[in-house]
């Protein structure tokens, strides 16, 4: 009995964790799909990053800027009218990667 219940700890354990690591990762595709949803930052309008930008446009160079993150928070307190993302959380790290992805394209 003992047994059995270690081995279903261990194993609840490890989906866990492996649903946690497969949660925590940045990416350009995750990044595109915050770039595109209206609710971006607790969105108070119907308003996206692609409202303003549909495609990333105008956006080529801003990947290179030092203050990405501030500026992306600029644009989700203004006109998207939703509160500032923290910048080491994965929405913001994903939506700093799409951005920077746009001056290779």
């Amino acid at each position: 009995m003992k047994k059995n219940l270690l081995r279903a700890s261990v194993l609840f354990f490890v989906l866990l964790m492996i649903g946690t690591v497969g949660a925590e990762q940045s990416s350009i595709e995750q990044g595109e799909k915050l770039f595109n949803d209206n609710s971006l930052g607790g969105s108070t309008n119907d308003t996206s990053c692609a409202t303003c930008h549909p495609n990333g446009k105008d956006l080529e160079k801003a990947g290179e800027k030092q203050n990405l993150t501030e500026t992306i928070n600029r644009c989700i307190t203004g006109p998207l009218k939703g509160n500032k993302i923290d910048g080491r959380t994965v929405e913001m790290r994903s939506l700093k990667m799409y951005i920077q992805s746009l001056s290779k394209k």
